[in-house]
């Protein structure tokens, strides 16, 4: 007020005062905005115009309901008022994380204070809303960092493992070994035995070595050496790899079938970490067709330029589309028992030879397909040794990501 000239002291300062409170309502680096009892919206910052991509005019006068998912909105006149009626706080005064709702219809996390005030018009709640997106993204990063930590915690813990079982079953393999190679040896001498008899010890003998082989090739695996390449049949690894899949299957039927291209060129490879490979997508295969009547398994072979391919393929349900995107992720199998390395050991074998194994994509219920890919004419060792044995590591780490 203006009195012969001279500007009242008091509504100077209140102008003072008005301009200040405006300056720092509008350069808030939080969202602000102040309502009325009955919910309209009186002010609202130029925060909270970036954080929900409202103009203030847009919302001046209106219910800030508009700021809120549906769910919430629907209920928040009704809080306002049990609040004006009971004097019961259930956010004012203590903050909150709750649920916003952006122009655009994005629902979006922030954190909510509200404060209280009486003014000559009727009391007045005021909100500071903080923006948690980025706080959210780096809590899910930190989960998935931490989870992942896990995983090579079990990894490494594996690694020592296999080492210690590597070593104690050494021992037990070599006396079973001795005892069936002896009684082979006195029954062929003095004819004690049937031949089918004998049959079948030459082939405990050799599943024997088999095992022992299969945890020494594992070492060296775990331990970054090179594949022991060797000149490999395909009929021949095909008919062994079909005849240990089907043992413990407890059916007279075999379902299991081979289709092999003629003429195929030899391949280059481990013979023991292929057939591991092969061995346990059939395995998977026959347990993935274990409920259907018309139960169907083939291990087909062709040549694809430079390349072997080997695909198992079954008639069974398919991988759920849910796990496709991790499958070959350690850990993360979709069958009850085990604990989820098969697949992703067998895509590390794979890889270490300078091949790959990938699912085939199929129509829901049109069962799954395997695709194992082996070079024909890898490098020699002495080549690419360095170069495979450290692919391992590599690969273990790429499945974790």
């Amino acid at each position: 007020m203006v009195c012969d000239g001279v500007i009242d002291q008091d509504e100077e300062n209140a102008g003072v005062s008005e301009a200040r409170l405006a300056s720092v309502f509008d350069t808030a680096a939080d969202g602000m905005v102040v309502i009325n009892d009955r919910g309209q919206v009186l002010a609202f910052n130029k925060a909270c115009e970036r954080l929900f991509g409202y103009e203030a005019s847009d919302l001046l006068g209106r219910n800030v309901s508009r700021l809120m998912p549906e769910y919430h909105a629907k209920a928040h006149d009704h809080y306002v008022q049990n609040y004006l009626d009971t004097g019961e706080k259930k956010i004012i005064g203590i903050g909150r994380e709750v649920m916003a709702r952006h122009k655009d219809g994005n629902v979006f996390p922030i954190e909510l204070s509200v404060g209280e005030a009486s003014t000559p018009c009727g009391r007045q709640f005021i909100g500071i809303l903080r923006d948690l997106r980025s706080r959210k993204q780096m809590e899910d990063r930190l989960a998935k960092t931490q989870a992942q930590l896990l995983h090579m915690t079990r990894i490494s813990a594996l690694d020592e493992m296999g080492a210690a079982i590597a070593h104690e079953l050494n021992q037990p393999l070599t006396a079973v070994l001795l005892y069936l190679q002896s009684v082979s040896r006195k029954a062929k001498a003095e004819a004690l035995l049937d031949p089918l008899i004998l049959e079948v010890i030459d082939k405990a003998v050799r599943e024997a070595e088999r095992a022992g082989e299969i945890i020494q090739r594992m070492r060296q695996l775990v331990e970054k050496k090179a594949p022991a390449r060797q000149v490999i049949d395909v009929d021949d690894l095909v008919r062994t790899c079909l005849e240990m899949a089907e043992l413990g299957a407890g059916d007279a039927r075999t379902f299991m079938q081979s289709e092999i291209e003629p003429d195929l060129p030899p391949l280059k490879a481990d013979p023991v970490q292929i057939r591991q490979i092969l061995i346990n997508l059939l395995r998977n295969a026959r347990e993935a067709v274990a409920d259907r009547a018309d139960r169907k398994v083939v291990l087909s072979v062709c040549r694809n330029g430079d390349r072997l391919e080997l695909r198992v393929t079954d008639n069974g349900p398919g991988v759920p589309k849910e796990l496709v995107d991790r499958l070959f992720r350690a850990f993360t199998g979709a069958k009850h028992r085990g604990v989820g390395l098969g697949l992703a050991i067998s895509r590390s074998i794979a890889q270490n030879h300078g091949g790959d194994l990938r699912l085939e994509t199929a129509s829901d219920g049109q069962g799954a397909s395997f695709v194992l890919t082996l070079p024909l004419d890898p490098p020699d060792d002495e080549e690419d040794g360095s170069q495979m044995s450290s692919m391992i590591a590599d690969n273990w780490g790429k499945r974790q990501k």
